[in-house]
């Protein structure tokens, strides 16, 4: 869909925007937006909110750790339409969504500025200030060591004014427009999680049943393995693996240990560089060669199998032949397979499998797991097939891993060139690129539902 633009525009001095619609003022931000500073003294509410990722959220107040009832009396109270702004550590964090609009009473902390809007649409100013968002207005203004900004330093902000029912029928062009982009968006989420469901329910059946339907089974022995084909053995990690965990202490690098230049460094593996059962030298850190040779643990092997056991649990990869004598982090475990009964690909697909997902939950039970116990890992039964059907399962498993990972991807991508659509779509509209003025809802709405049940259909096919 195209929209015209205004019949006539004039220039600004503005460098973000450089020319708007001639019917439309440039004023202050003070002239339209004034602060608010309704103190919840005496608690007047207990609706905790938050500014996150570009929404005003609610948070539940009698579960947040450090702060006592008491300390919410320094909160502020804001009301809905009211806009939010988080204007700190604008020089380090260019990243954030900075302003949000208020849609019900409650309580958020003073540090945020709250304003009011007067002879101006909320909803249109809402949008306006995430185009300012977007555009990053805000990160060229500031000041102090975190460059931060009050009400005083937004009071001379440009705004843009178009008047107040053509702002109307903006905010009411874009509320229509982007429930439509976000509902195409939710269905591609939903089509990654269904992906995601599926692709472990692929993993969790070739590495316990096999690829066979027809083959007979027997009970593993196990209760939370099940049963599996009669002709597979059993074994432990610890009796097929030499296990080791990271380096500790005296041994983990530092400082002048780190080299910047991937020529003559060594990889030094972190959790981060764990991503769908493969190593990343994505955000890659590198150590000398003589840091390397000192470190009694890691200088891994081709063919090893890192297990995250600390922090992001359960993260998986097997180390190829460019990452050979790589070493690693204190976040991760390493098992080297030392008999010829197991394949270390089969082992790493079962080590991803829900079956060990569950255990690692059941383990977490009563407690919070920051640190799985290699001793755990030792412990793990494994189903053991035949050398060669692990290998026919392993083959099976990176092809109908690359499939799920590129249609993964394809939604992925997806999701971003809508969300990029919405985000040029509300700049066009509240800086007057396009006029939509004369716009109204389609009384036919079909051709867009039909687009979003067919997405719907390929999410759950």
């Amino acid at each position: 869909m195209s929209f015209p633009a205004y019949p006539e525009y004039k220039n600004t001095e503005i460098p973000w925007m450089q020319r708007i619609p001639s019917s439309w003022q440039l004023l202050p931000f003070f002239s339209r937006f004034f602060e608010r500073k309704e103190s919840n003294k005496g608690m007047k509410s207990e609706n905790l909110l938050s500014l996150s990722f570009g929404r005003i959220v609610r948070k539940d107040i009698t579960t947040l750790e450090g702060l006592l009832p008491a300390s919410f009396e320094t909160y502020q109270v804001v009301h809905p339409g009211n806009i939010v702004f988080r204007l700190t550590d604008l020089q380090n964090d260019k990243r954030s969504l900075r302003s949000a609009i208020v849609n019900e009473k409650g309580i958020i902390t003073s540090a945020y500025l709250a304003v009011s809007a007067k002879d101006f649409n909320p909803t249109f100013s809402n949008y306006l200030f995430r185009a300012y968002d977007l555009m990053k207005v805000f990160y060229s203004m500031g000041g102090g060591l975190r460059q931060s900004m009050k009400y005083d330093d937004m009071k001379w902000l440009p705004i843009v004014c178009p008047s107040i029912n053509e702002q109307t029928q903006i905010a009411r062009f874009l509320d229509h427009e982007t429930a439509k982009i976000d509902a195409l968006i939710r269905e591609q989420e939903r089509l990654i999680e269904l992906l995601q469901e599926k692709r472990q329910a692929v993993i969790s059946h070739a590495v316990t049943k096999g690829l066979d339907p027809d083959v007979p089974m027997k009970d593993s022995g196990v209760e939370w393995l099940g049963e599996v084909p009669a002709h597979w053995d059993r074994t432990l990690i610890k009796h097929c693996c030499y296990i080791n965990d990271g380096n500790h202490g005296e041994e983990y690098p530092k400082g002048d240990d780190f080299v910047d230049d991937a020529d003559i460094g060594v990889p030094f593996i972190r959790g981060g560089n764990l991503k769908d059962m493969t190593v990343t030298t994505e955000g890659m850190l590198y150590i000398t060669a003589e840091k390397n040779r000192s470190m009694r643990k890691g200088r891994l092997q081709v063919g090893d199998i890192l297990f995250v056991n600390r922090g992001e649990i359960g993260k998986l990869a097997v180390i190829p032949s460019s990452m050979n004598g790589a070493n690693l982090n204190s976040q991760i475990a390493y098992l080297r397979v030392e008999n010829r009964i197991i394949d270390p690909h089969y082992l790493v697909h079962y080590l991803a499998s829900d079956t060990i997902k569950a255990e690692i939950k059941a383990a977490q039970e009563g407690s919070v797991l920051t640190q799985y116990p290699i001793s755990d890992l030792a412990a793990i039964h494994v189903p053991v097939p035949p050398k060669d059907e692990q290998q026919k399962i392993s083959t099976y498993l990176k092809e109908q891993l690359f499939s799920f990972n590129v249609l993964t991807s394809e939604a992925s991508n997806s999701i971003n060139l809508l969300s990029e659509r919405r985000s040029a779509l509300i700049s066009a509209a509240v800086t007057g690129k396009i006029d939509v003025r004369n716009w109204q809802p389609p009384s036919d709405e079909s051709a867009f539902d039909e687009e979003v049940r067919q997405a719907g259909m390929e999410a759950t096919a």
